[in-house]
């Protein structure tokens, strides 16, 4: 087979998990059997990070032809850092890149590049919560859309930033491989869900996790991966060594939920993400832990019925 070709483009202070949650998924498709080629362009010759590592195994861009097969993916990176006195060294290629027909992609505030590039204009696009307004302002043309993990227009992807290149990754390893084989790679990433460009920002498998107490979070993170299987309380509590009785006092002064209505909004966003990919009501209630097919209907179609299951 010929390889897929994914090409990384690197700016002086890109973020490193901009580039490296997207590169992962690229590197578990390729030890699960996809053969993919993985190039690294930078316009400079040893471009650095934001926290202050450096790259040296970097090609010029213009030694890259990019092709429609190609995927492109521009990492994220420190906007202070970023010259716009050398657009010239890496615009006229990014616009010959687009016009190849390759599927280009942005990582948090890559956004910003693919606007001065004047590839966005007119698109709906996202970036970063904390950059839309900036990049609505900066660039009045676009349509930039609040809330989002990715948007997808044509052949350009957006995404939020930071862990949603992975989700961004994820969604073009599906388009090419199908879901079953996105879900391995999610499941070997150990990413609890994969979440589509229309899930928000704030997903309930992110929501409620501001907070520091380490014991909430493992018990967090032990009910996302048992979410097929019926808990209890008790249960929970031998997780962490605490009583039922402190944990249950612990997890709502710590998320400001119940833990009963947290089990209960990450199985329905859960289900509605898996009967959204066209899995079978009965299936996704079983895989969701719900008692009956019925059950999930109910939950679906009442918000509010919430018990712990």
């Amino acid at each position: 087979m010929i390889p897929n070709r994914v090409i990384f483009f690197l700016f002086d202070g890109v973020h490193l998990l901009d580039l490296a949650g997207a590169v992962t998924v690229f590197v578990e498709a390729i030890c699960c059997g996809q053969p993919y080629d993985l190039r690294y362009v930078s316009p400079y010759p040893q471009p650095g990070s934001s926290s202050g590592l450096g790259f040296a195994s970097v090609d010029p861009p213009t030694s890259v032809t990019v092709t429609k097969e190609d995927i492109l993916i521009i990492a994220g990176m420190d906007l202070r850092r970023w010259d716009r006195a050398d657009d010239a060294l890496w615009i006229p290629w990014l616009q010959a890149a687009a016009a190849s027909g390759a599927t280009i992609c942005s990582v948090c505030t890559a956004a910003f590049a693919l606007a001065a590039a004047g590839l966005l204009d007119g698109q709906p696009c996202t970036t970063h919560w904390a950059q839309t307004t900036s990049l609505q302002q900066q660039f009045p043309r676009l349509k930039v859309v609040e809330n989002r993990l990715f948007v997808k227009s044509g052949r350009i992807y957006t995404s939020a930033g930071i862990a949603t290149g992975i989700d961004m990754a994820l969604a073009l390893i599906e388009e090419r491989h199908g879901i079953a084989f996105a879900s391995l790679l999610a499941k070997v990433l150990v990413v609890p869900m994969r979440r589509d460009g229309s899930s928000p920002q704030d997903s309930i498998f992110l929501q409620n996790r501001q907070h520091i107490n380490h014991q909430i979070h493992a018990v967090q993170d032990y009910i996302i991966s048992h979410l097929h299987q019926k808990m209890t309380i008790e249960e929970l509590a031998e997780q962490v060594f605490i009583s039922p009785r402190n944990l249950t006092r612990l997890f709502k002064s710590a998320t400001g939920i119940t833990i009963g209505e947290y089990i209960q909004k990450l199985r329905k966003e859960k289900a509605l993400l898996l009967l959204k990919s066209g899995q079978k009501m009965t299936w996704v209630a079983k895989e969701c832990g719900f008692k009956s097919p019925n059950q999930l209907r109910r939950l679906i179609q009442s918000p509010k019925a919430i018990e712990l299951a």
